[in-house]
C-alpha cells in the first residue's frame, strides 16, 4: 500500500473525537487526495476546538450528529476510532457490502517501511513503550513513537518518509490491534507487559479481550520475537501459540531452563540470560521509579532491545535516566510535609492496587468513577488494610467499591464523594498530616465526569497547584 493509492478514494472516517486521532485521520486522506467524510454523533458545537484544526482542509465532508448509513455503503473505504465496537450496524454495513474497514493502526502498519516494536498489556504500556524509545535513542537510532498516551498515528508517516536506518515504538491498545488482526499484521518485535481484567464493559469476556491482544504476535513470521511475561500467567500461556522466537521476563524465580532466553531479577540486579550466558544489565538502585510492578516495565524494555540488538551498557544507561511517565505515580508536590501523586492512569482495580502498594507512608486516596464491569473485592480489601481515609469520585465504580469495603466492615475509612476534582482535593489536604501522601489513584475509567483519565489527572494537578 503507498499513500497515493487514496487519491480520488471516497474515504469516510468515523469517528473525528476530541484527542487528536480523527484529525490526525481525516488530515492523512485529505492530503493525500481522497474525498473525505467526517463523521461524529456529536455536534458541531460540541467538536468545535477539534473542527478549528481542520478549517484549512478542502474536499471534506462533515456529518455530525448522526452516522449515516450511506456513508458506509457507497465509498471505496471506511477508517474507524479504535473505541468503535466492529459490531456498530454502520461498520457491519460496509463490511456486508465487502468495503474495507480500516483504523489507524493498520493503515499505518501497511505504510511503514521501518521495523516496529510494538508494545500491548493491561498495565504498563506507556511507561514500557517510552522507556524502549529512550533506550533505543541511548544506542544512537532514530527513533519514533507512535500511539504512547494520546499521540496521534498517521500524521507520523510523514516525518519516517525516507528515513533508511530508524525505528518505530508503537504502544497498541487491545482495540487498535483488532484491526492488525483483521488485516494479518504484527509488529518486528512484540512486547506484552501482561494481561489482567480490563474493557469488560466493552468485551464482554477475557476470552474476546486477549482474542484481540494475540494480534501483536499472531502474524509475526519465525525470525521475529515475542516478550512475554513470565510472572504473569495469562501473558505466560500464550508462550505455546506463537510462531516467533519467544524471549521471558520475570521478577520471581521460575522453572524455565537455562537454554533460553530472559530477563530476569537476580541478587538484586537485572540479569540477561543468553543461552545459559548470564550478563548484569544493571542494579536494581539504579531504578529511579517508583513501585515494584515498574521493575517489570524495566524488564520489558531491556528484553525488548535486547532482542533488537541494543548493548546492555546503553540499556543501563537509559534505565538510570528513566524518571517515569506523566500521570503515573507522578510526583506532584510537597505541601506542609504532604505529598501528592497523580497515578490518574490506574483505570482498572489491579493497577490502582499496585499504585497504593508503592508507598509505606500512610495514604489519603482519591478513588472511584466510572465502571467497566471490572470486580473491586481485592481492590477494596487493599483500601481496607492500606489506606487511612479514602475519598470518592461519584460513579458506579464508586457504589461497587463501598459495597465491597461494606461487606468487610472497612467502611470507617469511607470520608466523603465528590463530582468535582478541586472539591475532593480541597478535602484531602484537610485530611492529610505530615508525613502522608496524597494519592490519585481511581482503580476505575474517568468517564461521565473527565474528557478521559488524562483530563482527569491534570484537573487533579491544576487542583494541587491552587492549594
Amino acid at each position: 500500500m503507498k499513500k497515493s493509492d487514496f487519491k480520488d478514494k471516497k474515504i469516510t472516517v468515523m469517528g473525528i473525537g476530541l484527542h487528536g486521532g480523527g484529525v490526525a485521520a481525516v488530515r492523512f486522506f485529505a492530503e493525500a487526495g481522497a474525498k473525505v467524510i467526517a463523521t461524529d454523533m456529536k455536534t458541531e458545537k460540541e467538536l468545535a476546538p477539534t473542527l478549528s484544526k481542520l478549517k484549512d482542509l478542502k474536499g471534506v465532508k462533515f456529518v455530525l450528529g448522526q452516522h449515516r448509513i450511506e456513508d458506509f455503503e457507497n465509498v471505496d473505504m471506511v477508517v474507524k476510532n479504535p473505541a468503535v465496537p466492529w459490531s456498530s450496524k454502520h461498520i457491519q454495513a460496509a463490511l456486508k457490502k465487502k468495503i474495507p474497514v480500516e483504523m489507524d493502526s493498520s493503515i499505518f502498519f501497511k505504510l511503514c517501511r521501518l521495523p516496529i516494536i510494538g508494545v500491548t498489556g493491561t498495565k504498563g504500556k506507556t511507561t514500557t513503550a517510552t522507556l524502549i524509545a529512550e533506550i533505543l535513542k541511548a544506542s544512537g537510532k532514530k527513533v519514533f513513537t507512535a500511539g504512547i498516551g494520546q499521540k496521534p498515528v498517521l500524521d507520523l508517516l510523514e516525518k519516517i518518509e525516507g528515513v533508511k536506518n530508524g525505528v518505530v515504538v508503537f504502544e497498541l491498545s487491545s482495540w487498535r490491534l483488532s484491526a492488525l488482526g483483521r488485516g494479518n499484521l504484527s509488529p518486528h518485535i512484540a512486547v506484552v507487559t501482561n494481561i489482567y481484567p480490563d474493557h469488560l464493559n466493552y468485551y464482554g469476556t477475557m476470552e474476546k479481550y486477549i482474542a484481540d491482544k494475540k494480534c501483536i504476535f499472531s502474524n509475526q513470521k519465525p525470525d521475529d520475537c515475542v516478550v512475554l511475561n513470565w510472572d504473569n500467567e495469562a501473558s505466560r500461556e500464550l508462550a505455546g501459540e506463537t510462531k516467533s522466537q519467544v524471549v521471558s521476563f520475570f521478577r520471581r524465580p521460575t522453572s524455565k531452563g537455562e537454554k533460553t532466553s530472559d530477563v530476569y531479577v537476580k541478587d538484586d540486579k537485572i540479569i540477561f540470560n543468553n543461552n545459559g550466558e548470564e550478563k548484569e544489565i544493571c542494579d536494581l538502585s539504579d531504578i529511579k521509579l517508583r513501585g515494584d510492578h515498574n521493575i517489570g516495565n524495566i524488564l520489558a524494555a531491556a528484553a525488548a532491545t535486547l532482542a533488537f540488538g541494543v548493548a546492555p551498557e546503553k540499556i543501563c544507561e537509559a534505565v538510570k535516566n528513566f524518571k517515569g511517565v506523566s500521570h503515573r505515580l507522578e510526583f506532584v508536590k510537597e505541601l506542609d510535609k504532604v505529598k501528592y501523586f497523580n497515578d490518574t492512569a490506574a483505570t482498572m482495580p489491579d493497577a490502582a492496587i499496585a499504585g497504593i502498594n508503592s508507598f509505606s507512608e500512610p495514604v489519603i486516596l482519591i478513588a472511584g468513577g466510572a465502571d467497566k464491569n471490572l470486580d473491586f473485592k481485592e481492590f477494596a480489601k487493599v483500601i481496607g488494610e492500606k489506606v487511612r481515609r479514602i475519598i470518592f469520585l461519584k460513579g458506579e465504580a464508586t457504589e461497587k467499591i463501598k459495597a465491597e469495603l461494606k461487606k468487610i466492615n472497612a467502611e470507617k475509612i469511607v470520608d466523603s464523594e465528590f463530582d468535582n476534582m478541586q472539591k475532593a482535593v480541597v478535602r484531602a489536604k484537610s485530611l492529610a498530616g505530615p508525613g502522608d501522601v496524597v494519592l490519585l489513584s481511581p482503580g476505575a475509567a474517568s468517564f461521565g465526569l473527565f474528557l478521559n483519565e488524562f483530563d482527569r489527572g491534570d484537573k487533579f494537578r491544576e487542583a494541587v497547584g491552587k492549594l
